[in-house]
C-alpha cells in the first residue's frame, strides 16, 4: 500500500511541473514613461485586442556581458551643482546614483579641460617638465572631484569611471595649442607618463579610475575646442610603444585601454588598426565610439564589424548627447516631438543631410540604447548629467541639452523625459548582465533584453508610433500579456520563479 501512495505522489508531483512548464504565465513587473505623463511608472492595467505583437526571449541565446549605462562627469555640471541648495544637489545625485534612482553604474570625465569646462586647463602647466614634477590637479578639487566623491557616497554597488583627454598639454603639441595639432613623437613617453600621474593623483583623493581613453575624438572637431588629432596607426602606436607598457610599469594593468572613441561611421579603419595582430591589440582592452555621425541610423554594420574584429573586448558608447540646443525648460512635449537638430547638420554635405533629419530626442536616445544592445555593445554612456537653461555654462558656449536642467539662480530643477529613459536601462540591467536572444514580429516597435545576475530578465520595449498595442511575451513555453500606449517606452522585469 505504501508503495502505491508512492506511486502515486510522484505522478501527482510530475504532473504539477509538467503544468509549470507549459503554458504558464510569467510573473512580470512593468515600468512605463510615455507622452501621456507617465515617468518610469509602475502600471498593471493593460488594454487588449486580437492582433497581438509577438515577443520571444531565448535566455540560452546569449551575446555581450553588459559592462554598464550612466552619464559624464563634468566640470559644467559640477559646478552647476555647487551652485544649487544642499536639497537640490543631494536630491539630484540620488536621482542618478541611488537604488531608488537611476543607479549609474558606468560613468565619465574628463582629463584635464574640455569644451564643457569653464576655460582651459591642462595638469601640466610647466613647458618642458618632462618629468611631470610639477604635474598637479589643483583645477579638479573645487567642482568635479567632489562631485565624484559625493557620488560615491550614494551609490550603494559603486560605479565605474572611465576618464579622456580633449587635449595634451598644449607644450606637447605641434601647434602649441588646446585645439587641434598632433603630439610630438618626442613627448610621447611624458603624455603616457600624464595618464599615470592622474591615475595616482585620483587614487590619492580616494577615487579609483577603471578605463581611460587616448583622447577624445582624435578626428578633432572642426578645430573648434580641445582636441589632439591620431591617426588609426598613430594611436595603436602609441598605445603599443607608450601608454600600455608605462601604465603596466607603474603598476596599472587593471586600466581599461580604450581606443578610437570618436563616431561610428569611422569604426572599421581604427579596429583594423587597432586589432591587426597580438602586438597592435595586446594593450587595447576595447572600442570606444560617439553616436554623432547621425540622427538617423546606429550604424549596425559597424558595430558588428568591431565585435566581430574582436569579440572578447569592449564595445562601449562614451559620449552622446542632444547637441545644438537650447534644452526646453519644463516641457516635457517637446521631447517627444520631432523638432530637435543636431551639430551634425551644419558640417554635413549635402548628400550625408538626410542622415540628420528633424528628430524626438527620446526617440534617439530609446532607439540607439536598443540598437546598441542589439549589436554587441555592452557599454552607453551619457554626456553631461547637469546643465543650465542656457544648455551650459561652458567656456566654448557650446550649448546641448541634458537629462536633468537646472535654473541655478532660482534653485529649481527639471528632470527631462531623457533622464527617465536613462532610467529605464541603468536602473533594471545591471553589471553582469547578459544580452539575450529577443525576436519581435514588428518593425515599428524596438525591442532589447538582458538576464542579469539575479536571474532575472530585463525586457525594454519603444513604441514610438501613434497606435497602442498588445504585446505577448514568451520565455520558452511560458507567456504573459501585456500592453504598450503610443509613443511609450517599457521595461517589463520577469522574475525568476
Amino acid at each position: 500500500m505504501k508503495f502505491v501512495h508512492y506511486i502515486v505522489s510522484f505522478l501527482i508531483l510530475v504532473t504539477m511541473m509538467n503544468c509549470k512548464g507549459v503554458d504558464s504565465a510569467l510573473e512580470v513587473t512593468v515600468y512605463e514613461t510615455s507622452e501621456s505623463g507617465n515617468a518610469l511608472k509602475k502600471v498593471n492595467e493593460f488594454s487588449t485586442s486580437e492582433n497581438k505583437i509577438e515577443i520571444h526571449l531565448n535566455p540560452e541565446k546569449k551575446f555581450q556581458t553588459i559592462t554598464g549605462f550612466g552619464g559624464s562627469f563634468t566640470e559644467a555640471s559640477a559646478h552647476l551643482l555647487n551652485k544649487l541648495s544642499k536639497e537640490n544637489r543631494k536630491k539630484i545625485l540620488e536621482a542618478y546614483f541611488s537604488e531608488n534612482g537611476a543607479n549609474y553604474s558606468l560613468t565619465r570625465t574628463t582629463i584635464a579641460s574640455c569644451d564643457f569646462s569653464l576655460k582651459n586647463y591642462t595638469y601640466a602647466k610647466v613647458e618642458n617638465d618632462l618629468a611631470l614634477e610639477h604635474f598637479t590637479i589643483e583645477d579638479d578639487k573645487d567642482d568635479i572631484i567632489p562631485m565624484i566623491l559625493e557620488a560615491k557616497a550614494i551609490s550603494k554597488e559603486g560605479f565605474n569611471i572611465i576618464a579622456s583627454p580633449w587635449s595634451c598639454p598644449p607644450w606637447m603639441k605641434d601647434n602649441k595649442s588646446y585645439v587641434g595639432g598632433k603630439l610630438l613623437p618626442e613627448y610621447n613617453d611624458t603624455f603616457a607618463l600624464y595618464f599615470s600621474k592622474y591615475l595616482e593623483a585620483y587614487k590619492k583623493e580616494g577615487i579609483d579610475i577603471w578605463g581611460v581613453t587616448v583622447i577624445n575624438e582624435p578626428h578633432g572637431n572642426g578645430n573648434n575646442w580641445e582636441s589632439t588629432l591620431f591617426s588609426p596607426e598613430e594611436m595603436t602606436l602609441f598605445v603599443q610603444n607608450h601608454l600600455g607598457p608605462k601604465l603596466e610599469k607603474d603598476g596599472w594593468n587593471a586600466i581599461k585601454i580604450l581606443g578610437y572613441d570618436q563616431n561610428r561611421a569611422g569604426l572599421q579603419e581604427w579596429v583594423d588598426a587597432m586589432y591587426k595582430d597580438e602586438n597592435t591589440s595586446k594593450y587595447f582592452a576595447g572600442t570606444a565610439i560617439h553616436w554623432y555621425e547621425s540622427t538617423y541610423e546606429v550604424f549596425p554594420e559597424a558595430l558588428q564589424y568591431a565585435h566581430n574584429k574582436a569579440p572578447n573586448k569592449h564595445l562601449i558608447q562614451t559620449e552622446a548627447c542632444v547637441d545644438s540646443e537650447v534644452p526646453h525648460w519644463q516641457d516635457d512635449a517637446w521631447y517627444w516631438k520631432k523638432e530637435a537638430t543636431d551639430w551634425g547638420w551644419d558640417w554635413a554635405s549635402e548628400q550625408d543631410k538626410y542622415l540628420h533629419p528633424k528628430y524626438a530626442p527620446v526617440n534617439r536616445y530609446a532607439e540607439d540604447i536598443i540598437g546598441c544592445l542589439n549589436n554587441q555593445v555592452d557599454g552607453w554612456v551619457d554626456w553631461n548629467m547637469v546643465l543650465d537653461r542656457q544648455g551650459g555654462p561652458n567656456w566654448f558656449k557650446n550649448w546641448c541639452v541634458a537629462p536633468v536642467i537646472v535654473d541655478d539662480k532660482n534653485d529649481e530643477v527639471y528632470f527631462t523625459p531623457l533622464y527617465y529613459v536613462m532610467s529605464h536601462f541603468s536602473k533594471f540591467m545591471r553589471p553582469g548582465a547578459v544580452k539575450i536572444g529577443c525576436e519581435i514580429n514588428n518593425n515599428d516597435l524596438k525591442a532589447t533584453a538582458v538576464q542579469n545576475p539575479d536571474n532575472s530578465i530585463a525586457l525594454v520595449i519603444f513604441n514610438p508610433t501613434e497606435q497602442s498595442h498588445s504585446i505577448e511575451i514568451t520565455v520558452n513555453n511560458n507567456k504573459s500579456e501585456i500592453s504598450i500606449p503610443a509613443k511609450a517606452l517599457q521595461t517589463v522585469v520577469i522574475s525568476d520563479k
